[in-house]
């Protein structure tokens, strides 16, 4: 699972290149905010239609040939994005990318199904946020380092690429907790159609709209607010995604200890979505910070409750469905966020155009309370 989160790394670090490489990216198309939103709307369609047959595909071949594919298929997106020469080319880069990327939480989903037993699935989709945090901080450090911002999407190709042998060699000397074949019988449609797994997507499209915001926006913000370079900005930048990370284990532990304590692995997770939606209002504080240190440290806590939550969200496909299943559920929850990213992204860009970034704020704060109320109505069978 530590090895995988190294895939979740690469995963992010073609996103957040984008986001910590911005300013230059709209100097040099002439973008306004709303137009850089629909930039990163592009790849968020893109992820949301394509994750069910992704998620399906992830299924039916299993885990260990999937991914390959998959992270082969995205390496490949992020080299293009470095080759384009005009914004409608980044465009369908960034949407091509989308299309693969949208493996990425499936496949940890199936991790944790093989390889941890249910008290610590949570704990190991924290594990991911890792790898988040590991692209977080190499994000801004990468695009400072090179010279113009496409070498820096050949960079993530070249480490995807390079992940992919390592995998195949590591995979082998783990012993899995429960083996999970390749599932091939249908009844992927009656899955998706399932009302419990239509309502957690309901309930992930809620709880997303902080991690939406600061997975794109957090350099332009700080730039933006607090007059910075974009090197300015990106010396704040990479702190947020650790603090995520730390966010993922503490959402990781709340579940884990109530599970201890005789909670239901579902229940559990609800309730530590409670916490996290509560936490999650943090996010309002930020208008207020007179400094850039200030914000960030807003951002950060923001970021890290957002996380806390989101790990307990996408472990309850696995408590429910199961490893067979994992990579067609937890798609329906990528689906979700990928029409999140689509319809919010634009949305940001035209507020932040007309009224500054603290509409956003609220846009983003309150919703995730509406997404664990959504949870706790649910009832769910005996959890696996």
């Amino acid at each position: 699972m530590t090895f995988f989160s190294l895939a979740a790394a690469c995963n992010y670090l073609d996103r957040l290149v984008l986001s910590a490489a911005s300013p230059r990216i709209r100097a040099e198309f002439q973008l306004s905010n709303q137009d850089y939103g629909w930039l990163v709307a592009a790849f968020g369609l893109a992820y949301a239609l394509a994750s069910p047959a992704v998620g399906i595909f992830l299924d039916w071949l299993g885990l260990e040939t999937g991914i390959v594919c998959a992270v082969a298929m995205w390496s490949a997106a992020a080299g293009l994005c470095g080759l384009t020469r005009s914004f409608s080319q980044l465009v369908g880069a960034r949407a091509f990318l989308g299309i693969w990327e949208s493996a990425g939480f499936p496949a940890a989903g199936k991790v944790n199904a093989i390889y941890l037993e249910p008290k610590n699935r949570a704990t190991g989709a924290a594990l991911g946020q890792v790898g988040i945090a590991i692209a977080g901080v190499a994000a801004p450090l990468l695009v400072a380092a090179v010279t113009g911002w496409r070498t820096a999407f050949f960079v993530c190709a070249a480490l995807g690429f390079l992940w992919i042998p390592l995998w195949m060699l590591v995979r082998r000397e783990v012993a899995p907790y429960s083996v999970v074949a390749p599932s091939r019988e249908g009844g992927a449609g009656n899955l998706l159609r399932d009302p419990r797994l239509i309502t957690l997507a309901i309930a992930n499209i809620l709880w997303m709209g902080i991690y939406a915001l600061w997975t794109n926006w957090t350099t332009e913000y700080l730039s933006q607010t607090f007059h910075l370079t974009m090197a300015q900005a990106n010396s704040y930048a990479w702190f947020p995604p650790v603090a995520s990370t730390l966010g993922g284990f503490m959402g990781g532990w709340i579940s884990s200890r109530s599970i201890g304590k005789g909670m239901g692995n579902v229940q559990a997770r609800v309730f530590g979505a409670l916490v996290s939606a509560v936490g999650c209002l943090v996010t309002l504080l930020a208008p207020w910070c007179p400094s850039p240190f200030w914000a960030t440290l807003v951002i950060a806590a923001s970021y890290f409750w957002a996380t806390a939550g989101s790990v307990n969200l996408y472990t309850i496909p696995v408590d429910i469905w199961g490893g067979e299943r994992a990579g067609t559920a937890i798609s329906a929850l990528v689906f979700a966020y990928g029409l999140l990213q689509f319809a919010i992204s634009p949305s940001i860009g035209y507020l932040v155009d007309h009224f500054g970034f603290t509409p956003v704020f609220w846009l983003v704060a309150l919703p995730p309370l509406g997404g664990w109320a959504l949870l706790r109505r649910l009832r769910f069978p005996t959890d696996r």
